[in-house]
């Protein structure tokens, strides 16, 4: 299953290790500091809260859970019987909205999926509707702390990669999935970096 990231300790080992490896990394890491933990229980509520998250700016994922968590509709059997009407008030697209409703009733068993490997997480993750290759590996990073899962669609990321390692364009997902093999087994840790870093670049947030 590979390693957990469970508090402080596991990042900074992970970003000393990217450091020594990787020039970019290390220079990044000067101008960021201590990268966050990004810990969050697992569940039902995490994976919606990646669905709420996709295709949209930080801020406005923040005020969409807000009013969600507001209306009680972050309990999975609210969520199940929900109209499309009483989701869209609270500012879900109406596709967001099936998506939210599909997990409900999807019957995930996210205790089991603490104790399968990576590629078992993602695979089931992906099975339900509205989860796609980033959301399910944003959660196996921030809800089941995977240290070796990366989400290489992720623009903020693609971005910032862009910048630190002076790409003469933005590298899609089958390129940046392919450079991040070289920062196993510490992905994780190299995606908070440059999260951070484009936070430092951009001058904003570029996850939740």
């Amino acid at each position: 299953m590979g390693r957990i990231i469970e508090g402080p300790d596991c990042i900074a080992e992970g970003a000393a290790w990217l450091a020594a490896r990787v020039p970019q990394f290390a220079a990044a890491l000067e101008e960021v500091g201590p990268l966050p933990l990004r810990r969050h229980a697992d569940g039902f509520g995490a994976l919606l809260d990646a669905i709420v998250g996709q295709q949209v700016s930080v801020a406005s994922a923040r005020a969409i859970w807000a009013r969600l968590e507001a209306a009680g509709l972050t309990d999975p059997a609210v969520m199940a019987v929900a109209t499309d009407e009483e989701l869209r008030s609270v500012g879900l697209s109406r596709q967001k909205a099936r998506y939210g409703r599909e997990l409900a009733r999807a019957g995930v068993d996210f205790v089991g999926l603490r104790g399968r490997p990576d590629h078992e997480v993602v695979a089931t993750l992906v099975a339900v509707p509205g989860i796609g290759m980033w959301t399910a590996e944003i959660y196996a990073m921030f809800a089941l702390g995977r240290a070796d899962v990366f989400a290489p669609g992720d623009l903020a990321l693609q971005e910032a990669a862009r910048v630190l390692f002076g790409l003469e364009a933005r590298p899609g997902e089958r390129q940046l999935r392919a450079m991040a093999e070289a920062w196993s087994p510490w992905r994780a840790v190299a995606a908070r970096l440059l999260w951070s870093y484009y936070r430092v670049a951009k001058s904003r947030e570029g996850i939740r």
